[in-house]
């Protein structure tokens, strides 16, 4: 790719949450502070709501990363679309509790208990980490609800962090889980970031990748980014990486707003944004594919050299 032309250890701009690239703005180191002052208090039911792309999944990871393993076990659910009976087996997978054969949701939910018991006899602390939790069944909510009656006289034995989009919101105020909402004791918004901080982040980013030399965005095209965006980190990825290809395409060594309408015009959620019209779209996408096949055209000759 361009990680040599720009003098890069690897690329700045995936979407894969990688702990490394975590960007402490506002809005995401407060809710990672509280995150952490809830469970170390020992709060049962913490929730954090997000539009998509807003980085709630780069921010669990983190929050796993923070906590101390000699304190805490933690488990992670990427994916709660699941039946009661498959969640309750999930958890027991991933806090390594012992069971024989097909057990029974009361017959889990006991193994769970004795699994759950042990650890707090060790001093540690079971924090229950699901993402996506908009998306689970109403059944499966309320057998996580069930799933957190298990406490001992002190405190409860498992903590859980729900991740979601707005829609979780939605979800928690149908009666059938009213219960539920009300024993969510902190709640996080998580807020995609504003004009100054997408130009920390994007030099943030390319730092952590190895950048060093001199400003690489130039003001408009930091301007046209945050435009195209509104701000959402999946969305800057998806720009930035795009950008620094239009221009590595041309041989030049700086991303300027021409560059960033290349990548918005190509890009299915910020297509038309910038390019101001079918046309000229449709000129600024066939721009951005002969940069593209320039680059390929580069890594192809480098590896027949």
């Amino acid at each position: 790719m361009y990680n040599d032309h720009f003098g890069l250890r690897e690329l700045p701009f995936t979407i894969t949450p990688d702990t490394s690239f975590f960007f402490a703005n506002a809005s995401h180191q407060d809710a990672l502070n509280v995150l952490l002052v809830a469970l170390r208090s020992g709060e049962g039911f913490i929730k954090v709501v997000g539009e998509v792309g807003t980085g709630k999944t780069l921010l669990c990871r983190r929050l796993l990363s923070a906590l101390d393993p000699h304190e805490f076990e933690t488990a992670y659910i990427p994916n709660p679309y699941l039946e009661p009976r498959t969640l309750l087996f999930a958890v027991a997978d991933e806090i390594g509790a012992i069971y024989e054969g097909e057990p029974n949701q009361h017959q889990l939910l006991r193994i769970l208990n004795r699994a759950l018991v042990d650890a707090y006899a060790d001093g540690r602390r079971v924090v229950l980490c699901l993402d996506e939790a908009q998306a689970m069944p109403t059944e499966t909510l309320e057998a996580l609800r069930l799933l957190s009656n298990l406490e001992t006289e002190r405190r409860k034995l498992l903590q859980v962090v729900l991740f979601g989009q707005p829609e979780l919101d939605r979800r928690l105020e149908e009666p059938s889980i009213r219960q539920l909402k009300q024993r969510i004791t902190f709640s996080c918004q998580v807020a995609p970031l504003k004009r100054a901080d997408v130009e920390y982040y994007i030099a943030h980013r390319l730092h952590v990748a190895g950048y060093r030399g001199p400003r690489l965005f130039a003001k408009k095209a930091l301007n046209a980014v945050y435009a195209a965006s509104g701000g959402v980190p999946r969305l800057i990825n998806i720009l930035a990486h795009k950008s620094m290809m239009a221009a590595y395409g041309e041989g030049v060594h700086y991303v300027d707003a021409r560059h960033v309408k290349l990548a918005a015009a190509d890009t299915e959620s910020t297509r038309g944004i910038l390019a101001g019209g079918a046309r000229k779209q449709a000129r600024y996408a066939a721009a951005l594919l002969a940069a593209f096949a320039a680059s390929a055209g580069a890594l192809l000759w480098g590896h027949w050299l």
